[in-house]
């Protein structure tokens, strides 16, 4: 399982009270060496014990220092004085009649996101946060009606794929028969938050979920979805490898500019050209644009004509999301017929164009509707107040 237990002469700095402990969570590999080193681990152990660390935290689970038991006691002891493996709490757990489950989680300062795992019959995905509310304001979103707070940390992204592991039960047993059904086996970062405005946080998150002596999913596992952040859009082929996501919902820049206000930064034609240069895109690693159905928006069969002709030249699909509504939403779902209409073009046209089926809409956990809780008491309470002051 780990390295044999090993004795190290350790150089013991001073026991830290709780509130100072370095939490090793979200901590890359190098910066798990480094901690390590400081905490007083002998630097010619210190590859060894970041290996039997790492393993315990990320592939068996492990939260209790005293339970790592391929270390020696004084070493154990060393960590426990020095360190916390900590990860976001979760306050509430929505499960859909459809077997989504949504999760409000409370990280650092009180502050609130929403994870959301939407299990399929292949497949088991967890969509998880990168910002407290989102620096966008697209106007389809509920997500974008709530300002940005904070960036989520890399131990805040690592934390939401951790517990939903603990809820599922997902941690593999020591000394109990492998077992190749992950629960877990998809991660998408199309949560609350645009992931490439908080590009640092979280490729050290992906990395430590693909590392192959931890949560071990392969880069292919991973899609990263993006409203079109250009300058980052090559970095995280370099530095991520994982699939991308575009949230596209415009075939014109003066109808993407409301929709997706970040096109009057980065219009349509930019935007293009960037995923064009993609690296490792081919047929079998194609973009995803992902395109919300609204009603007389962006349905027409023109609309879907349109689309055909910018994606030209760029091995993509089409994930048609019929919109989900939210409480007070400016806009309405495309009709069935509408969008089977458009998807029936883009079919012809070459492109796969699935029809995502909403899921988890009676708990508000479908594609567009994540905001935290908080954030929904904070707008009721503030239309009351509205509504008692014109009374």
């Amino acid at each position: 399982m780990s390295a044999p237990i090993t004795q190290d002469v350790l150089t013991l700095p001073r026991k830290l009270p709780a509130s100072d402990k370095q939490n090793l969570v979200g901590l890359t590999r190098d910066q798990l060496r480094a901690a390590l080193i400081a905490a007083g681990t002998p630097e010619k152990h210190a590859k060894m014990r970041v290996g039997q660390v790492w393993q315990w935290v990320y592939h068996w689970g492990v939260r209790d220092f005293d339970l790592m038991t391929n270390l020696a006691k004084d070493y154990r002891a060393l960590l426990a004085d020095h360190f916390t493996i900590e990860i976001p709490e979760v306050v509430t757990r929505q499960i859909s009649e459809d077997g989504t489950r949504k999760y409000l989680v409370r990280i650092a300062g009180g502050h609130e996101v929403e994870v959301v795992y939407i299990p399929e019959t292949d497949r088991g995905t967890l969509c998880i946060s990168s910002q407290v509310g989102c620096t966008l304001t697209c106007t389809f979103c509920h997500t974008g009606t709530q300002k940005l707070v904070r960036n989520l940390t890399a131990a805040e992204i690592v934390g939401q794929v951790m517990l939903a592991r603990d809820d599922l039960d997902e941690w593999p047993v020591p000394g109990a028969p492998k077992e190749e059904v992950r629960l877990v086996s998809n991660i998408v970062l199309m949560g609350m938050g645009e992931p490439l405005y908080n590009f640092d946080n979280v490729r050290d998150a992906m990395r430590i979920v693909m590392d192959g002596e931890g949560i071990a999913l392969g880069r292919r596992r991973i899609t990263l979805s993006t409203s079109g952040v250009v300058p980052e859009i090559a970095r995280t082929a370099s530095e991520i490898g994982c699939l991308l996501a575009v949230s596209f919902h415009a075939t014109t820049d003066a109808v993407r500019d409301v929709l997706v206000p970040i096109n009057k930064r980065w219009n349509i034609a930019t935007l293009l050209d960037a995923l064009r240069d993609y690296p490792n895109l081919s047929n079998s690693e194609r973009i995803t644009f992902e395109y919300v159905m609204l009603d007389g928006v962006n349905d027409t069969k023109e609309d879907a004509h349109r689309l055909v002709d910018l994606l030209r030249g760029i091995p993509a699909k089409v994930n048609l999301i019929p919109f989900n509504e939210w409480p007070g939403a400016p806009y309405k779902r495309s009709s069935g017929n509408r969008i089977h209409a458009f998807a029936d073009i883009l079919y012809h046209a070459g492109y796969a164009t699935p029809i995502r089926t909403p899921r988890g809409e009676d708990i508000m956990a479908a594609c567009g509707q994540l905001k935290s809780a908080t954030e929904r008491a904070r707008k009721s309470k503030a239309q009351i107040e509205a509504e008692t002051a014109r009374g």
